[in-house]
This record gives C-alpha cells, structure tokens and sequence, in this order.
C-alpha cells in the first residue's frame, strides 16, 4: 500500500506555509502530464507509483487551471475543490487552510446521542444553499435534533441532482456555496451544538463529467453495479485509486470538520483484496483521531445482513461504527399498509416489526422468497447505536414513481404512530427533512444533465421502470425543474393546523426519549417486543435505571383492548397519540391506567411508565 498521512491532503493542488502550490497527480500510465492556467503551461516531474508532482507559486489560490495527459484534451483535476463552471469547466484552485475555524471547543456527540435529520441541501430552503440552511439551525434545534445528515454535495453536473451523480468526490457542489460554504455551515453547525453526518459515494461515480477514467485504473471490467463501473479497489494500479479514496475521507473529517461520513451501498464496493477497503479507511480514521483527539464516526449503508460491516477489526470485521437497517422500515411500512411487492414481498408485517425490535435483522438466516435464497446472519452487537432506523429516508420516497411521502400515504394518527415505533426503538433514529411537520410535497427523482443523449436516457429509463403503474399516471419528468421546485419543502405550513400539532407531537416524542432513561437507553438487552397478529398490535417493553417503559400500538383500524402487565402497578402516562391535544379523537383521560388494561384507539400509541427500586 502506498504511504498515506493523515497530516494534511497529498493529492490535487495544496498550498504550503510559503503560499506554494504543490500539485500531485496520479496518471501512472502517462508519458507527460501538464498543469494548465491563464498564464503558463507547466510540466508536472514524473514520481513513484504513477504519481506527477509540481511545486510553483505561479498557481494561486481562486485561479481556474486543467490538466493535460499526453498533450490530449485538457480535463479537470480529478481531485479537484471546486468547479465553478461545472463538471466540464476548469478547476479553481482553492486553499483548504484558509478558513478560520471557531469550533475549537465541540466536542462530538456519543453515538448514542445521534438523533439524526436527513436533508437535501438543495430542495431543504427555497434557495437551496448552505448559508440558507445556517438560517434553520435554530429550528433544528427547536426540534431536537442533535445531527444532520447531508445528502451527498460531491460536484454533479448542473444545480439540480440528489447528489448520487457526483464526479468529482473532492469537490463542493458550487451551486449549494462551494467549499468555503460547507466549511461555514460546519462551523456554525458546531457553535450551536449540531453535529454533521456527510453522505458519500464510493461505490461508483456518476456518467457525466466523469474524466477519472482518463487519468488512471480509477474502474474495473472486473465488476459492476446497478450504475455503472466498479471502483477498482483491488485490480491492476488499484493502489493509486485506493489512496484517492481513503484521504477523501480524512479531507472531510480533517479539512471541513465534519462529524461523520454516511458511506452509500458498501454492499456494491467489490474488493477481494487481502485488506479490504473500509478496513483501511478505519485504519486511517484510527490515526487522524489519535492525532487530532477529536471523534469521528464510519456509518454505512448496507443491506447484506452482515455482522462482518460492524464487527471490529480485532474480531474480523471491517470495524464500521453503524449501519442503516432497511428491513425495519420495511416491517413498518408493510405493518402501517404498504402493499407487499417489490422488497416488501418479503415482510409479513406487525410479527416482522417485533422482530426487528428483538432481533434487528429479521432475516437473520432464513428463506427470503424476494432473494430466493437463504440470507443473513444473526446480530452480534447488543449495542442499538450501532444501527440507523427510520420510516422514510430519500430512497424509499424518491424511488417511488410520483414521490410520495407517508404524509400523502398515511392517515395523520397512522403518521403519529410510525413516527413513534421509530423514535421508541433502541436503535438511531433518522428522520428526513419535513416529516416532522407532515409536509404533503413529495421528493422526487430529479437530475439536471446537460448531454442531450443522457438526458433522453434518465427519461427513458424513469418511464421504463414504473411502465407497470400506467393507471397511476405518468412518472414526473426528472429532468424538468418544476420536479425539482416540486419537491421543495413548504416553510409557511409550520404556522398551519394539522402541521403544527405534528411538530409539536415530533418535539414531544424526542424530548421523551432524552429524557426518560428507559427510552434513552440503547441496549439491546433491554427490551422485548411482543405481537398479536389478530389484533394487529404490538407491546413494546424498555427498561433501566431503576425504570420501565410500556409502549402499545396500535396499528388496526379499531380500538384495540391491550393487558397492563400485572407484574407492576401505578403506570404513569407519558403520551397518548390519540388525545385531542395531538389532534386525535379522545380526550385526556387520568383515569386511563387504572385498570388491568387499557383500550388504545386505532391507529395510534400510548406510552407509560412505571419507576421501580
């Protein structure tokens, strides 16, 4: 492997103490390679493993500059900061120590204190900024929230992309303010006590502007994903490609203080090396905390079942800090209605939901008729910080053909009462950006390419994969901004009814798991989750520090009869979803618990708690 500091960023272009650029690129097939600006044409001296060095103060900080390999076609640098032309314009050269940070005293959050709010930089404001996000931190935190999670600001082509089409992995999305505004929203994100979770795409890149390819062995005929090349992580010249990766992830711990990186799809990174790739970004990640004493966090998007991801490198796993676990927003949304095709197919509903609170994977080595197959593996971790839950995130809305969120799915008691299996599990909850105010705007797929063809392509395809719901109408232009203006949130309904009681039902919701201990605690050891099938209700027990927590809901269309448990006496209630004052049906009752059971409304959940010595 070649060496790697964790020190300061080696590739692309660097300025020094002396105000010098030091440029690096790696092009290890190359017979010459040339830095291009206004003023010079440079030549770049020829190092060890592929690489091109240059050092010269004729390249200044905020100066436009290509590369030419070969004397062919001049390209951005592929580790380039920021392209303020787009993905086919030059490269500006941008100094990364430059920003005068002011978060010398955050501290981030144990993982367990991660309440996370997903978000899409561009369609979360009306200008769709990072310096128009700043404005809301303060209502995040009104919320109660302690973490947002970015969708991915790698540059793509064009202003309008979920950021899953990003070809230049070091650079900022200029259009959402660049690197110097990712690096202010940080800061002012720490000075009010918000960690940030960045989303980024190492299993492919995107199609337009994509030039890796003409550097280096950046991809492999070896492999393939749903969108495109493989990365190359263990063929031929794979040394160079893994480098590149691996100090993008320390760029942003290190160079924009960002908390913690959200891997996309790990289960489509193929690499059959001795090391795999994520063990060597834990490796690295390892040695930047050492080095820094500050704390950073690997979470990964992953739906194999598979211990290996979390398990820590001393014990054979790839040492990942947290996963994503699609399967209980499947078990949820099948149990609240969702129709059981695609990936539902595999969820039988509320017995599948208890299961996943007991067990987090619920298929943990059983016959999934989806699969065809027998798959997953048993959990080993009994700490629940280690996987993300959530019962709507940007795929499973997105990935719909007309966008829709459970708002537009979902009666309001039955939003209130998914809201709550998420925010009561022992796991990190994840909420996305406008489900807490029920917003009704849908988000949905949207691009902004400029190749004609490609174009045609994105629209072709998007037609092609929901030709089979023509009865619902046709799937929304990707292409068109009025799908983009479409899919961004509505500020003004937070003043209006029923928006404002659910944000106030969210608020209540999070301050209860603060602030109640068998709520707040995340052991997997300290639950149990029991369903009745025919009455479609699930009993939800939590306890510790001399606490414990009875949840029942109730997820049928009639009131339901539910037992207290005998064992304790003198439940308090903590929240009823069904009372008036959250917009349901009941009024506040406080004589509710005074008997052997309790009669929970449809479509809705109670929470009481009984203190014990």
């Amino acid at each position: 492997m070649i060496s790697i500091t964790t020190s300061g960023r080696t590739i692309g272009v660097n300025f020094n103490d002396k105000g010098e650029a030091e440029v690096s690129v790696w092009a290890p097939e190359a017979k010459k390679v040339e830095l291009l600006s206004a003023r010079h044409t440079l030549p770049l001296a020829k190092a060890e493993y592929g690489y091109w060095e240059l050092v010269t103060s004729a390249l200044k900080p905020g100066d436009p500059y290509h590369f030419a390999v070969d004397g062919k076609e001049q390209r951005p640098d592929p580790a380039s900061l920021s392209q303020p032309e787009g993905v086919h314009g030059p490269s500006q050269a941008f100094d990364l120590k430059a920003f005068s940070w002011t978060d010398q005293s955050w501290a981030n959050y144990p993982l367990e204190e991660y309440l996370l709010y997903e978000l899409h930089t561009g369609t979360f404001t009306p200008e769709g900024t990072f310096e128009a996000l700043e404005q809301k931190l303060d209502y995040l935190l009104e919320l109660g929230v302690t973490a947002i999670e970015l969708m991915p600001v790698a540059q793509f082509p064009g202003s309008r992309n979920w950021g899953y089409d990003g070809v230049f992995p070091y650079a900022v999305q200029y259009s959402y303010g660049g690197a110097a505004g990712l690096q202010q929203l940080v800061n002012r994100c720490h000075e009010k006590g918000i960690a940030v979770v960045l989303d980024v795409v190492y299993n492919h890149l995107g199609p337009e502007g994509n030039y890796l390819g003409e550097y280096g062995k950046y991809f492999t005929d070896k492999y393939h994903t749903p969108w495109g090349g493989a990365v190359n992580f263990d063929d031929a010249w794979c040394d160079g490609v893994r480098r590149y990766f691996i100090e993008n992830v320390l760029m942003w711990f290190r160079d924009f203080h960002i908390d913690a990186l959200r891997m996309d799809a790990v289960h489509a990174i193929k690499d059959f090396g001795p090391v795999h790739i994520l063990k060597d970004i834990r490796k690295y990640v390892d040695q930047l905390m050492a080095e820094t004493g500050r704390k950073h966090y690997l979470i990964v998007e992953m739906d194999l079942n598979d211990n290996r991801y979390i398990a820590p490198v001393e014990r054979g796993g790839y040492g990942m800090d947290a996963q994503w676990v699609d399967e209980f927003h499947h078990a949820l949304r099948v149990t609240s209605g969702e129709e059981r095709n695609g990936y539902y197919a595999d969820f039988n509903g509320i017995e599948h939901l208890a299961k996943a609170y007991n067990d987090t994977y619920v298929y943990d080595g059983q016959f999934s008729a989806h699969r065809k197959r027998f798959f997953g593996t048993k959990v080993e971790s009994t700490l629940g910080q280690q996987f993300v839950v959530f019962s709507q995130n940007h795929d499973h809305i997105g990935n719909r053909m007309l966008g829709e969120r459970t708002s537009q799915l979902l009666s309001f008691e039955m939003q209130k009462l998914v809201a709550g299996a998420v925010l009561l599990s022992p796991y990190l909850p994840m909420l996305f950006m406008g489900e807490e105010w029920s917003e009704p705007h849908p988000f949905l797929y949207f691009v902004s390419h400029t190749d004609p063809e490609l174009v045609e392509a994105v629209r072709k395809g998007r037609k092609a994969e929901f030709a089979a719901f023509h009865l619902e109408g046709e799937a929304p232009d990707p292409v068109a901004e009025t799908t983009y203006q479409d899919s961004k949130l509505q500020w003004e309904l937070l003043g209006q009814e029923p928006h404002q009681t659910m944000f106030r039902y969210y608020q209540q919701l999070i301050r209860l798991r603060k602030e109640q201990p068998a709520l707040r605690c995340l052991s997997r050891e300290q639950l149990s989750a029991e369903a009745n099938k025919a009455q479609q209700t699930l009993e939800l027990r939590r306890w510790d520090a001399g606490q414990r927590a009875l949840c029942l809901l109730n997820f049928s269309d009639q009131p339901q009869t539910m037992a207290l448990p005998t064992e304790e006496t003198s439940w308090r209630k903590l929240l009823y979803s069904a009372e008036t004052p959250w917009g349901g049906p009941e009024q506040p009752n406080d004589q509710l618990l005074a008997g052997s059971s309790v009669t929970v409304q449809a479509q809705s959940l109670l929470i009481c708690t009984n203190h014990y010595v």
